[in-house]
Parts: C-alpha cells; structure tokens; sequence
C-alpha cells in the first residue's frame, strides 16, 4: 500500500519503516493510526525509544499492553494522549458546571446511548477480521465514559453486568457489534447502549451519544445533534450552548454540531494538552477500570 501511494504521488514517505522512524531522535512524538489490535505494540515500541505518543481509541486491546504502557509512563515521565473528543460538545462546560455546583444535588443514575451505524461496506475490511477489532465496548464505550467522568469528576469503580452479541454483522458471526453495560460511578449507576444498531441516518438521531443525568434535585439530558442542555425541574428549562462557527456542518434535515479534535502542542519534552485533561492525570487511564472487566475479545 505505502509503495502504491508512494507510486501514485499520492504521499511522500519519510521513513521507509516504523522503526527508522523511532530511530530517528529528531522525532519527539508519535501519532499512532494502525488497525486497533497492533496499536498496543506500536505504543510500547514508541514509549521504549523515548517518544511521546497521540492515538485514537483504542490505544490498545490487551491488558498486558496496557499495563505495559502504564508501567513505561510512570518511569520516564513520557505522555500517552488518547483522542476524545466528547468532551468539546459545546454543552460540556455548562453540564460540568451544573452538576458539580449541587444545584441538581447528588446523580442516583446516569445513562448514555452512543449507538453507531453498522456501514459495513465502508470501513475497513480489517475492522471485521477476528483479532484486530478488540470489542464493541472497547471501541465505543470509553469516549461516553470518559466524557461521563469530564462531567462528574467520579470514576468508574465496578462493572455489575455486561453483554455483548452478533446482531447486525451476519456476515461475521465472531464480530459482536452489539454491546450493552451496567456500571458504578461513584455513588451513581452508569448504563451504556454502544451498539452498532443505528440506522443508516444514526449520526443525526437525538439517541446519537444522548446522554441523562437523574438526580436528586432534577434530570439533566443533552445529545450530540443538538446544541443545547435540557433541565428539568419544576419545569423545563432550555439551556443554549454557544457553538464555534467552524463546529457546524449544514444537512439537508438540520444544523448538526461537528467537534474537532482540539489541538495538542509538542515540544521535546511534553505534550501539552487544555485545561480539559484530568488532574493532569495521563489520558490513558480514564477506561482503565471498564478495559480491565469488560473487554472483549473479537
């Protein structure tokens, strides 16, 4: 593939292999990009040679790769950043702001539902191969939870239940792209729908990463498609959430909210992420508990 494109003009390759790359102590961070179930390898190899590392979720799909990478983060200082982007929903800061003020009193129950479109003739063909997925909660579940513990400021502290099936990927029997938990955050109970059972049109349901606070003193919703927080107490009250101009994206139905991943900034030292990181805790950790209990291996 890299030779094609190289070929095609279509990229310049820099290096014409990972470890040149990591060889090379010009380079201070790594963005690693590869099928899920290698990115744990690609990680521990960058860490070992003395680089940061960026990565989408997963960053990895086996718990001793996880642990691996803890291990070489807590003895060279080094920084793992995962890409989650929930928390930038122009109704995070107000939500956080809200429930951690004790205006809603203490969260009994918290749910989310990030149910995605299966679109099994557009992604890749590896994402169904057995070893190379990882699991649907794996996938998914990480970006509600970490936006749940961004709210709240609790983390997970037990898995009671969870189940995970082949629904909609006949074509797969092993890939099991429905997924469902039940988990403690704190003193809340958490549930999760991460299914690959939307529709076709899923991105632009108000079900699409809908996220419910019931608390105490009222019940605090918000979802991905619309702008806006939904507060009920002795009525509903509609909160509007400023959005940046370069979030929107215009459809043929309606005006749907688009993050963008916030920008890291490198050095040769660190790499500095907002004021949206957690106690300047490593980003690697926020699935930790739900990584250990729940994984799945597809």
């Amino acid at each position: 593939m890299r030779a094609s494109l190289a070929h095609e003009n279509k990229i310049v390759c820099s290096y014409p292999t990972y470890a040149s790359l990591l060889a090379d102590a010009r380079v201070d961070a790594v963005a690693v990009g590869d099928y899920y179930g290698v990115r744990g390898s690609r990680i521990i190899q960058a860490l070992r040679h003395g680089k940061h590392v960026i990565c989408d979720k997963p960053i990895c799909t086996r718990i001793d790769e996880l642990n691996e990478i803890e291990r070489l983060c807590a003895e060279t200082g080094l920084r793992v950043c995962c890409m989650l982007d929930l928390r930038y929903l122009p109704q995070a800061d107000k939500a956080r702001a809200l429930l951690r003020s004790g205006q809603l009193g203490k969260i009994h129950s918290i749910f989310f539902s990030g149910q995605h479109p299966l679109n099994a003739d557009t992604r890749p063909a590896w994402y169904f191969e057995a070893g190379k997925h990882g699991g649907t909660i794996n996938d998914l579940a990480i970006h509600g939870i970490d936006l749940v513990r961004y709210l709240t400021g609790e983390d997970l502290t037990a898995i009671h239940c969870v189940k995970t099936w082949n629904a909609f990927a006949a074509f797969a029997p092993h890939f099991h792209d429905c997924a469902q938990f039940m988990a403690q955050m704190g003193s809340a109970a958490l549930t999760g729908d991460v299914s690959y059972s939307a529709p076709q049109c899923g991105y632009d349901m108000p079900t699409y990463w809908e996220f419910q606070f019931w608390c105490e003193k009222g019940m605090l919703r918000f979802h991905y498609t619309d702008p806006r927080l939904f507060l009920y107490r002795e009525r509903e009250e509609i909160v509007d959430c400023p959005v940046h101009p370069f979030n929107i994206r215009r459809s043929a139905q309606q005006t749907v909210w688009r993050p963008r991943a916030r920008r890291l900034c490198c050095s040769s030292t660190r790499i500095l992420a907002d004021k949206r990181t957690y106690d300047k805790q490593p980003m690697y950790r926020v699935g930790r508990t739900s990584f250990e209990s729940v994984i799945c291996n597809v």
